[in-house]
């Protein structure tokens, strides 16, 4: 079936149309979520939240707007930001031990390969070293445009009008 078709369905509330889709971008979901809370146990729960929340919310999705795969990425996204900042969060990592923090440290260098079922890597890695940053720091470890500005030593404006024509240039890339 094609994804067009899934997404209508979806959009329809047929529950084959959500099975399948599940299948579709689960892993991506989980690998962008894993990144920003870094728990197996929590991502899998936001992923699953995200899931829910787009099936309840499907009637905001528009094809003339951008890809379902965007869609649905945004909201993962933007959920596992919002997990990170609720305060059961903050304090059930209070006490961590040092894996957690080596593990951080292990990863932090580049995109983790769980993001890159896409293939979007390969797109990325084509952008200017700036756009690059930019990209990884907002969309894979789900830096807030505030602490790339900070982490980058940019004017916030700067930050916003970079990741503006960073992704225009990776979707020219990618449509191409």
């Amino acid at each position: 079936m094609q994804l067009e078709t899934l997404v209508e369905k979806f959009k329809q509330k047929d529950e084959k149309a959500f099975e399948a889709l599940y299948h579709m971008y689960s892993k991506s979901m989980h690998g962008v979520i894993y990144n920003i809370v870094r728990d197996s146990d929590i991502a899998e729960e936001v992923m699953q939240d995200v899931f829910v929340k787009a099936w309840h919310n499907s009637a905001n999705y528009s094809s003339e707007k951008g890809r379902f795969f965007t869609w649905i990425l945004n909201i993962s996204r933007n959920a596992a930001i919002d997990k990170t900042r609720s305060k059961n969060f903050k304090n059930s990592k209070q006490n961590l031990n040092s894996d957690f923090f080596v593990d951080i440290l292990e990863t932090s260098e580049s995109l983790d390969n769980t993001t890159d079922s896409i293939g979007i890597k390969k797109f990325v890695g084509k952008l200017a070293e700036k756009c690059k940053q930019v990209i990884e720091l907002l969309y894979f470890k789900g830096y807030t445009q505030s602490e790339v500005s900070e982490t980058l030593n940019m004017p916030i404006g700067t930050v916003k009008t970079r990741n503006r024509q960073c992704i225009q240039e990776l979707r020219t890339l990618v449509l191409k």
